[in-house]
């Protein structure tokens, strides 16, 4: 998942980042570099936010120049949590389907958490649903 990015020189020199798919997120950096990394971050604290709020997470929108991916683990998360958001299951629901406490699943959903392939596979399985995973090569 590349969510794009606008970069836009500020007036005191420094790059500032604004996110057509999130307009709550901004972020800035010393040069083109610097912000493309704050950027990641920023992401990743505005999709969690977003998790947290029960909110449909954007699909990136196509044609920038700039972008920012989302770490694999990252995007295997915001798909599980897009599935569940469309299926209208809840954490608490899918936590009594798997037999799981219900913390196991809010770490399953955190972005920032590094959560076992077993379990991510368990709460696909039990959503009826599966991962499909390919490499492109970047050019």
């Amino acid at each position: 998942m590349r969510y794009p990015v606008k970069l836009k020189r500020d007036t005191n020199g420094t790059i500032l980042v604004d996110f057509p798919d999130f307009p709550e997120a901004h972020t800035f950096g010393e040069d083109n570099k610097d912000a493309l990394l704050r950027a990641a971050d920023a992401l990743e604290t505005v999709l969690q936010a977003y998790m947290a709020d029960r909110r449909p997470v954007p699909s990136p929108s196509p044609g920038h120049k700039y972008g920012v991916r989302l770490s694999t683990q990252a995007t295997i998360k915001v798909l599980l949590y897009q599935t569940m958001l469309e299926r209208g299951i809840s954490k608490s629901q899918l936590a009594r389907d798997l037999h799981w406490h219900r913390p196991q699943v809010d770490r399953l959903l955190d972005i920032n958490h590094a959560s076992r392939p077993d379990h991510i596979d368990a709460a696909l399985q039990e959503l009826d649903a599966r991962l499909e995973i390919s490499i492109v090569e970047e050019r």
